[in-house]
């Protein structure tokens, strides 16, 4: 019988304090009772009442829409920035463009937050936008702040890229944009797709940010939960927490499954590429030595 390790040990009360607290918080959103914490039998009315409920919905679908605009123009962002700072070494103000770019990871949301929203507030008083705060002014917040995340993401993945390629495209007459849409973009998809989700997560769980740059009626998710937690948790805020966990889970595998289809496709075209190669070079081979050996003779 092996012996049960301290490694495997920790890594086993490691994966239960993030995992089981996700799994009460499932089992007691079936719970018929109105007390969180009594439990009172199996039932799935909190599901059917979550219909009900337009302001908890209202906020579900508002921060999914949050979620994905940052996603897109957090990646496109963060791109765009990644590549500047691995692709052209040398420009005036390098040194603090990389500092700018990669500020939001260290500095404290509070002061993040409060230098948006006086950012805002100057704006409207000196050009008339936003005139008022809501959907756009978080979306502009999240976008800050997860782009820097993007950036940091794409920039390990093309410090790795083999140059060569896109050197041998430029050499048979690719312009530039064509290179970086055909040959660099699809190479580094998945740290892409890495950024995409990562800005999609953080944007969805952000409290702090919203908090200080959103309006009347844009209530963000986190900032619902927050509000209703203060009064007692709501078997509802277990029951829509249950569903993101459900969804979140399906999209990460999905992401998975397709991501591990596209590696063995890829493998599987470059085994046959060599095979081809040397099935090729041994015809050649096998060409020549009759050719040597008439020669000979």
């Amino acid at each position: 019988m092996k012996r049960f390790s301290f490694s495997k040990l920790m890594l086993v009360l490691g994966l239960l304090f993030i995992y089981l607290p996700m799994l009460i918080l499932v089992i007691y959103s079936f719970n018929a009772s109105k007390l969180v914490t009594v439990w009172g039998g199996w039932s799935v009315k909190w599901y059917v009442g979550l219909l009900d409920n337009t302001q908890l919905m209202g906020s579900v679908m508002r921060s999914l829409e949050i979620a994905c605009y940052t996603a897109v123009a957090a990646v496109a962002l963060g791109t765009l920035a990644a590549f500047v700072l691995t692709r052209v070494t040398r420009f005036k103000g390098r040194t603090l463009f990389g500092g700018l770019v990669t500020a939001p990871l260290v500095m404290p949301e509070v002061i993040t937050g409060l230098s948006l929203l006086l950012l805002f507030v100057a704006m409207a008083q000196m050009i008339g936008w936003p005139q008022e705060r809501g959907i756009v002014t978080i979306w502009i917040a999240h976008t800050t702040f997860c782009a820097a995340y993007v950036a940091v993401v794409v920039s390990a993945r093309l410090r790795e890229l083999d140059l060569s390629i896109e050197e041998a495209a430029m050499d048979l007459g690719a312009k530039p944009w064509k290179v970086f849409f055909l040959i660099t973009i699809p190479m580094i998809a998945p740290s892409l797709a890495a950024g995409g989700m990562m800005s999609f997560a953080l944007s969805l769980d952000d409290l702090v940010l919203a908090s200080f740059v959103s309006g009347p009626g844009s209530t963000t998710l986190p900032m619902e939960v927050f509000s209703a937690v203060r009064l007692g948790v709501k078997p509802e805020i277990n029951a829509v927490a249950s569903l993101i966990l459900l969804s979140v889970s399906l999209v990460t595998f999905l992401v998975w499954f397709f991501s591990r289809r596209a590696e063995e496709r890829r493998r599987k075209a470059i085994q046959q590429a060599i095979e081809e190669g040397a099935a090729a070079n041994a015809g050649q081979a096998q060409v020549r030595r009759p050719a040597q050996a008439t020669a000979q003779a």
